[in-house]
């Protein structure tokens, strides 16, 4: 517990503070694993723990359960600025079980470059030409922020961050120190998205009217396991995956400026979602509907479509998105477009003009990382 006398401690030297408290968190999670795991709480101290085979699964009940009855850790993170401690850290630094640090060792080591134990230790040691930031996104606008007051570019996977405070922070920041910043939108360097922006824009389709989304696609469990803050406030499918729909839909459409929309988790049953649907009104006038869900068997979504990342299964017959004008309408990202060609000859009972864009396929994420080299060596804006 954290008592007055530690109160008093934290307020003559604030420096003492965090460390105490995030080892008095760790302590009480580990707590609550152990009475998950059916071991009294005299045997909470880490190397008990491992001696007594805490398993990863019971490690994960027991942090579930703690998180569920115990904010505390939650709230004392939030006042001293820092993410709270989550199961992923827990399992790795507590029980010594193989996670991402000894995958990280283990990966440095393959391609013979130097590895740190944290981002600190990198800007301490010395100073990169630029860092990605792909950890969990509770933590990209703390990290972002350290690269950004040692005068390093950064490329920060989206979202930029998990709150609105959070993200305005950072915004803030950036327009400070007009620091070299870019968020991991790539499908901006898409070039089905080029194509599809090069059409509306030509006006073929007429006045944009209306657009039909989805992000329908089933994540297995082992998807969870091995970043257990997929589950937890930060993570879902919302902030993991429609982000870069709600980015296309801007790239297409313009801004959003009203949003209707309603959340579900009953088939998970984490803290997070597994599946929305959402109502965007633009103010160009276009009304969209979308459909995300991590939990859903289905091909129609960006990456089962698009054949832009090889990693996913993939369906030509399927699109994702059907963007839709007075004139015509555009599937993304087959690029079937069906319009009518005059007019006049407008009517459902006419058939359209039917055709297939030619488009070339490269990966967005290598096109990414190519414009964040430009940024970061020749000074072109992100």
């Amino acid at each position: 517990d954290i008592t007055n006398g530690d109160i008093l401690a934290y307020t003559l030297d604030p420096s003492k503070a965090l460390t105490d408290i995030k080892r008095k968190v760790t302590a009480a999670e580990i707590g609550g694993a152990a009475a998950q795991a059916g071991l009294g709480l005299a045997g909470t101290r880490a190397e008990e723990l491992g001696a007594a085979g805490i398993t990863k699964q019971q490690a994960q009940q027991g942090f579930q359960t703690v998180a569920e009855v115990a904010p505390r850790g939650g709230q004392l993170a939030a006042i001293y600025g820092e993410s709270p401690y989550t199961q992923q850290t827990a399992e790795a630094e507590v029980f010594g079980l193989a996670g991402s640090t000894e995958a990280a060792k283990q990966h440095a080591a393959e391609l013979g470059v130097a590895w740190y134990a944290s981002l600190e230790a990198l800007l301490e040691t010395q100073c990169p030409d630029g860092v990605v930031i792909a950890t969990p996104n509770a933590l990209h606008v703390s990290q972002a922020l350290q690269c950004i007051e040692a005068g390093v570019g950064v490329l920060v996977e989206k979202p930029m961050a998990h709150t609105v405070a959070d993200a305005k922070r950072l915004v803030d920041m950036v327009d400070r120190q007009q620091a070299k910043v870019l968020i991991g939108h790539h499908r901006a360097h898409s070039p089905i998205m080029a194509q599809a922006q090069t059409l509306i824009q030509s006006g073929k389709l007429g006045r944009l009217v209306s657009v039909m989304g989805s992000a329908l696609f089933f994540k297995p469990d082992h998807y969870f396991e091995e970043a257990p803050w997929r589950r937890q406030a930060g993570g879902g499918p919302i902030l993991i995956n429609l982000i870069h729909e709600i980015h296309n839909l801007r790239m297409l459409c313009g801004e959003i400026e009203q949003v209707q929309a309603m959340s579900s988790h009953a088939v998970r049953g984490f803290e997070v979602e597994d599946t929305a649907a959402i109502n965007f009104r633009f103010t160009s006038g276009v009304l969209a509907t979308f459909l995300v869900s991590d939990t859903s068997a289905s091909a129609k979504s960006w990456e089962q479509t698009s054949q832009e990342n090889k990693a996913y299964a993939s369906y030509d017959d399927e699109d994702c998105y059907v963007i839709a004008g007075t004139m015509g309408s555009l599937s993304v990202p087959t690029m079937r477009l069906k319009i009518y060609a005059q007019a006049q000859e407008r009517s459902w009972f006419k058939p359209f003009d039917c055709s297939m864009l030619a488009f070339k396929r490269e990966d967005p994420l290598t096109l990414q990382i190519d414009h964040f080299l430009d940024v970061i060596q020749t000074n072109a804006v992100p």
